[in-house]
């Protein structure tokens, strides 16, 4: 009988496993290790694969044909026809623009400079709403009061007009300046979250005993408490990277923001006001507006993932 029931147990391990099994394996490898979460993964493999477009493309594509009258004008991509009946070449295998651009060379260089505006001015936004959140919501008083009646006021104002206004006055500005500018009207909603946050935990057990056993405030806040609020941090990142990467489209086409360097936002201002639209040239707007697309798609897988990095309820349902 030993026998028998050892060659059982030998031949059932030896089975494949079913759909369901594999599935139900994977479940439990991301439950184990919450950030090899598909979609976190996938929508930062997208924007890595942006990052690498800037990086590789400036290594091995000619950038000087971005400038003006570098190439024939309107060419289409390769494989297409334009109303000439101009078919594409493989020197400008995305085609080029109404001045005579090449289209590659304003994806890689116009690309990661979208990207760049967003990250910087989503950082610079975080990190003043960090400081602001855990000054207000861990000190209290007046400093809780003025806090959060300025982020309640600015929550308030039109971000788009202010900016508008700011840049036809100012005129041309680099992506710097565009990025800070741009933090000006993110630091909000990361404040009065970690607020909210830290209001809640400041009461709990180890942050009782820190007090007690006579550390700093800021060792408090920023070497106890901060560590726990690491998931929604990465949230609120993400979401702001997406909202100023919208805001600096939106000026962009606008006309206002950065006159001389390529970005996906300018590039499809100067579509738009060459008339690309009547004239069939879509590659000159659709190829910016996919890779725009691609941005938000990867911005927001990453922030499903973070999700179910931080909801363990979530990732039993995924």
């Amino acid at each position: 009988m030993s026998n028998f029931s050892t060659d059982d147990n030998v031949a059932e391990s030896t089975q494949p496993m079913t759909r369901a099994e594999k599935r139900q394996a994977r479940r439990m490898r991301r439950f184990d290790n919450p950030w090899l979460n598909p979609k976190l993964l996938w929508g930062a493999g997208l924007l890595i694969g942006i990052v690498l477009l800037g990086i590789l493309g400036r290594i091995l594509w000619n950038l000087d044909l971005v400038f003006t009258g570098s190439a024939t004008l309107k060419l289409p991509p390769v494989g297409f026809e334009n109303l000439r009946r101009q078919p594409g070449v493989w020197d400008h295998p995305l085609g080029t623009d109404g001045s005579g651009r090449d289209m590659l060379a304003l994806i890689v260089i116009g690309a990661p400079n979208s990207l760049f505006v967003g990250l910087l001015a989503s950082l610079i936004g975080m990190t003043t709403g960090i400081v602001l959140g855990f000054t207000a919501g861990f000190v209290g008083g007046r400093t809780d009061d003025v806090i959060r009646v300025l982020s309640d006021v600015m929550i308030t104002i039109p971000p788009l007009l202010i900016l508008v206004v700011f840049q036809s006055a100012f005129g041309d500005v680099s992506l710097t300046m565009m990025a800070l500018l741009i933090a000006g009207f993110v630091w909000q909603s990361p404040t009065r979250l970690i607020r909210a946050q830290v209001l809640s935990m400041k009461q709990s057990g180890y942050v009782q005993m820190a007090r007690l056993s006579g550390a700093p405030t800021s060792h408090i806040m920023f070497r106890e408490m901060l560590p726990n609020l690491i998931p929604y941090l990465f949230g609120s990142f993400i979401a702001n990277v997406t909202t100023s990467i919208v805001t600096a489209v939106g000026l962009e086409v606008l006309g206002l923001g950065p006159q001389r360097i390529p970005t996906l936002g300018r590039t499809i201002y100067e579509a738009i006001n060459a008339g690309a639209l009547i004239q069939n040239l879509w590659w000159w707007w659709g190829i910016p507006t996919l890779l725009l697309a691609v941005m938000f798609i990867g911005l927001l897988l990453i922030n499903l993932g973070l999700d179910e990095v931080s909801n363990p309820r979530l990732r039993r349902l995924s």
